[in-house]
């Protein structure tokens, strides 16, 4: 392997170890349903962010709160000595995919038929902490 190679191997390795997210792949809702519910958390602090996704009505709040929760753990996993109230974790980046469709046909007058499209997404979460220099 290269020096370059290398080098820009290491700094990949250094910034995973300092990067906490969690992945949710097949999600079996729209990807327009569930950026509604993104969007609302992005860039918020985790503690607001978990109460806006718990008081809300919507079904894929439940699944991006259990994908916080998630997150979180992975923060903790990585950082066992520290405490998340401490922290200051916000959420950095929040992706909504579209993943696979499935498709289905539906009977229609005269004959015909129409395509149903069953559709699924891929949500992506990064935590961040809250560094002094920076205010959010």
């Amino acid at each position: 392997m290269g020096v370059r190679k290398r080098e820009r191997a290491e700094a990949i390795k250094e910034a995973k170890k300092t990067t906490y997210m969690a992945k949710l792949n097949n999600c079996p809702t729209s990807p327009r349903k569930m950026r509604l519910m993104a969007d609302l958390v992005r860039g918020e602090k985790i503690d607001k962010a978990l109460n806006i996704l718990k008081f809300s009505s919507k079904e894929s709040s439940r699944k991006l709160e259990k994908l916080l929760l998630s997150a979180i753990n992975n923060w903790q996993q990585k950082n066992e000595d520290a405490s998340v109230e401490d922290a200051d974790l916000f959420v950095k980046e929040i992706r909504v995919d579209g993943g696979t469709m499935l498709k289905r046909l539906r009977p229609a007058p005269q004959g015909r038929a129409h395509r149903i499209r069953k559709r699924s997404n891929h949500v992506t979460l990064v935590l961040a902490a809250n560094d002094n220099t920076q205010s959010n």
